[in-house]
């Protein structure tokens, strides 16, 4: 039998290296690798009928002017997405750049032209931090409510915090572009690993009240090992169709689907090894 809440310190541990990851890469990045969203710019998408190098594109940008331009390749195409910091008309820059590549491919075309403006995108850094506010307020009444008690609400929400910030650090490792369509896809993140956690409260409750003379780490362990078999199963199933989505979905949802495995992972992760060990060492101090 597994002692989910003896490895307690240990998933602390790892926790707390994956959130001074996180914490790292968004200094390094000076608060995360934030697209034109939220920053303001261009984005312009070329496809090239030749076979070109990220490394050529660089030094014929690099030649003429745009040195802060990131560039990144379309998988399984031969497509490139340019983002630029500057504020001219998008039908002016994408016909600048257009022509900068017609000499090493002359069958390039643009593909897709996006300008948001810096006050547009402070606005939606707004409405993205009241969203993730008010979802953590509800979740922390919600669930106060229907187990008539504050640590689990509490427990509950740490867990998630902790789920989103992991995967907002794991996405600036791997250099995911922080727009709407991943704010998105964290939302959607906070409402899956709070049902996965919701479950396996519910069958410690129910233990609680039935099983009461026994070990409460007892009590919390067989919960655990009770939803298990769900918990695994119901991620199992949705990491198929997550896995579908990133080979199969297109460039557009890419960075979605990557928002989702990582997690997923770390939420199901956090529902064992996390929330329900918090909620533990509470009771367990409390003498309950």
């Amino acid at each position: 039998m597994m002692d989910f809440i003896g490895y307690r310190r240990i998933a602390f541990v790892i926790s707390g290296v994956l959130i001074f990851i996180g914490i790292f890469q968004v200094w390094k990045k000076k608060g995360g690798n934030f697209g034109i969203d939220f920053r303001g710019g261009t984005l312009v998408q070329l496809r090239f009928k030749k076979e070109i190098k990220v490394e050529k594109i660089r030094e014929v940008l690099e030649k003429n002017g745009f040195k802060d331009t990131n560039i990144q390749e379309v998988i399984g195409s031969n497509s490139f997405i340019f983002r630029f910091p500057v504020m001219e008309k998008s039908e002016d820059l994408s016909f600048r750049i257009e022509n900068l590549f017609k000499e090493i491919d002359p069958d390039v075309i643009i593909e897709r032209i996006e300008m948001v403006g810096p006050v547009v995108g402070k606005y939606l850094i707004k409405l993205a931090l009241k969203a993730f506010i008010f979802a953590f307020l509800g979740i922390i009444v919600y669930i106060g409510i229907r187990f008539k008690g504050t640590i689990w609400g509490v427990s509950a929400v740490i867990a998630l915090v902790h789920d989103v910030f992991i995967t907002f650090g794991l996405l600036n490792l791997v250099g995911c572009e922080i727009s709407l369509v991943v704010v998105s896809g964290l939302l959607l993140l906070a409402g899956y690993s709070v049902n996965d956690t919701i479950v396996v409260y519910d069958r410690i409750r129910e233990n609680l009240r039935l099983k009461g003379g026994k070990d409460l780490k007892e009590i919390f362990n067989l919960s655990i090992r009770q939803t298990l078999s769900r918990t695994l199963i119901t991620s199992i199933t949705t990491l198929l169709v997550v896995l579908a989505l990133f080979f199969f979905g297109g460039e557009v949802i890419h960075d979605f689907s990557i928002t989702l495995l990582f997690g997923i992972i770390i939420g199901t992760y956090s529902s064992i090894f996390i929330a329900s060990p918090i909620v533990w060492s509470f009771l367990e101090k409390e003498g309950r």
